[in-house]
């Protein structure tokens, strides 16, 4: 893995992060759209954006409509903001590890309440756990 692709990536996901909280004035793309990850090509030609939202389907789909539809101005902003001597063409997609990660999270919270209930059923059952546990 070479470093500069991944410092340009770095650096480009900072000033995108920059110019949706302050430049860019379509209304699919609003604060709660975040870049999650930059990953940039070795001949720096290329960077694929990963943005992520919270909320619906819509909503997530709305906000990548709306930064591929702000794309030519955010590379033109980028140019002006980075020293390259080319900006590599954006290329944006949904990241979905932040809704995976809540499902998890959401599975994780399920099995704890069952465990919870079955030890609040089956006290016996928790007990002969506790004697095994000592010998």
């Amino acid at each position: 893995m070479k470093v500069r692709p991944n410092r340009v990536g770095e650096e480009i996901r900072k000033e995108l992060v920059s110019l949706i909280r302050k430049g860019i004035k379509d209304p699919r793309v609003d604060t709660l759209v975040s870049i999650t990850d930059v990953e940039v090509t070795g001949d720096l030609s290329y960077a694929t954006v990963y943005v992520s939202r919270y909320g619906s389907d819509k909503q997530r789909q709305d906000a990548l409509d709306g930064m591929k539809a702000a794309s030519k101005y955010l590379r033109g902003e980028l140019s002006k903001r980075l020293k390259l001597r080319v900006v590599p063409e954006l290329i944006f997609k949904l990241d979905d590890s932040l809704q995976y990660g809540a499902k998890i999270e959401n599975i994780l919270h399920q099995i704890h309440e069952e465990e919870k209930q079955n030890a609040d059923k089956y006290p016996e059952a928790e007990s002969s756990k506790e004697g095994s546990e000592e010998v």
